[in-house]
């Protein structure tokens, strides 16, 4: 391929040699000492780049597993000049239980995790309660978690999962505004959403 034809690799990734210790995301911003929120399957970066320009005072990571999906969120991050994004390329379970630091994040989105609809796929669903343990050393004392999806009977598991910890604690669900609704969201728009937002416990 011409060089020129080659395309341009977003500056706003993530890189690292090493993948079997805790990475110090906060590094990567310009600002590491402000609070750090995390979108987990951050798709295509609408709601990264809504987000982040509504707080800029805020450090937004996006970690999603498609290396398209990298790309586009951060390039469309790049093209708004969001200097407060990063993204990293990983999937969410072992983002969050093997290289996230302890005490560390204020905010978890969830928007639409992959149901695995199938009976015999069920037991690769994100949330389990290895994951549970992975939330609670990851969050910040009083850090939040926000979850939505259309596939219901996962909705009411996730919910379940939280309202039986009690580590957690359920306040009001998050809801995002008209620019934040993610692309996904979008595309289901017909269908019911179920939302709900969990507190950890100091």
């Amino acid at each position: 391929m011409h060089p020129m034809t080659q395309k341009k690799k977003t500056t706003l990734r993530v890189m690292t040699d090493n993948w079997l210790d805790p990475l110090d995301f906060k590094a990567e911003f310009p600002h590491p000492e402000r609070p750090l929120e995390v979108d987990i399957g951050s798709g295509k970066g609408r709601f990264l780049v809504a987000r982040s320009g509504k707080f800029p005072e805020t450090n937004f990571l996006g970690i999603e597993r498609q290396k398209i999906r990298i790309h586009s969120s951060g390039r469309r991050c790049e093209r708004a000049g969001r200097e407060n994004v990063r993204v990293f390329r990983m999937e969410g379970f072992y983002a969050i239980s093997k290289m996230m630091p302890a005490n560390y994040v204020a905010n978890y989105y969830f928007f639409f995790p992959d149901p695995w609809p199938k009976a015999r796929h069920q037991d690769q669903r994100l949330f389990n309660p290895a994951f549970m343990d992975a939330l609670f050393k990851t969050l910040e004392d009083d850090g939040c978690l926000h979850v939505a999806t259309d596939h219901l009977p996962y909705f009411e598991e996730i919910r379940g999962l939280l309202q039986q910890d009690e580590r957690f604690e359920e306040i009001e669900a998050f809801v995002p505004d008209e620019e934040e609704t993610t692309d996904f969201e979008l595309i289901f728009s017909h269908k019911q959403i179920g939302r709900c937002s969990f507190r950890k416990v100091s």
